[in-house]
């Protein structure tokens, strides 16, 4: 069949794959950027979670139980310090790190 112009050609057909195809690839892109700034942002949620609990646990009994909180949440207690009535500390979940601090009664 000939068209207007007088050639043969395939016209408008198949002419929506390649956009399908691209609007895929462009939300395959989308999809692996996401993914590990969410790993990121739960990793850095679970670490101030587990540094809130280990400052608390470490101001009411001292550095070993924010040790056990701490990996208890996950984490890794990375330095704790008393000064007085004040207890801070910073732990590390994966790459993600965070700091606290407690008050003693």
């Amino acid at each position: 069949m000939a068209g207007r112009d007088g050639w043969k050609g395939r016209g408008d057909e198949g002419q929506a794959v390649p956009l399908v195809m691209a609007v895929i690839a462009l939300a395959v892109v989308v999809l692996l950027t996401l993914v590990p700034l969410s790993q990121a942002a739960g990793e850095r949620a679970r670490a101030r979670t587990a540094a809130d609990a280990a400052a608390l646990a470490g101001a009411a009994e001292g550095k070993e139980s924010a040790l056990e909180v701490a990996a208890a949440n996950g984490a890794k207690l990375v330095s704790w310090r008393a000064d007085g009535a004040d207890v801070w500390v910073e732990v590390r979940v994966g790459d993600a790190r965070a700091t606290a601090k407690a008050r003693r009664d």
